[in-house]
């Protein structure tokens, strides 16, 4: 999405046992002035208040004012409200279908199978000389 630049190092995933709730973090520019936190959650239900709760605190003990909370199902309204009112961090949240529009629109883990052309009527063909 073009953060970082095109630098391979401008990204990188932390996410394992322990990790304090971050799951990545990406570079917002060139120099590493800023970042931004991500939290994945790969979930069949809801994700709910809690883990917003949760994730500004890593935000904080990590000093990180932005984050990005992505999850392959839906957010109930309370996390919405709470990634919303929070005046100390910015939070986007997104969900199954906003990340398979953005997997989609940034050619991320999806390829082409086919492909259609669409023709119309030459008129020019069928005038009179």
């Amino acid at each position: 999405m073009g953060y970082g630049g095109s630098r391979e190092e401008a990204g990188r995933a932390v996410g394992r046992s322990g990790d304090g709730g971050i799951d990545g973090v990406i570079n917002e520019d060139r120099l590493g002035l800023d970042a931004i936190y991500i939290q994945a959650k790969r979930w069949e239900g809801s994700v709910g208040e809690g883990p917003i709760r949760d994730f500004k605190g890593a935000l904080d003990a990590n000093g990180a004012h932005k984050g990005v909370f992505i999850t392959t199902s839906s957010f109930t309204p309370a996390a919405v409200s709470a990634a919303k009112n929070s005046r100390s961090y910015r939070i986007v949240l997104i969900d199954g279908a906003r990340l398979a529009e953005l997997m989609i629109q940034h050619d991320l883990g999806v390829s082409v199978v086919d492909t259609y052309q669409l023709k119309r009527l030459d008129s020019d063909f069928f005038a009179d000389e």
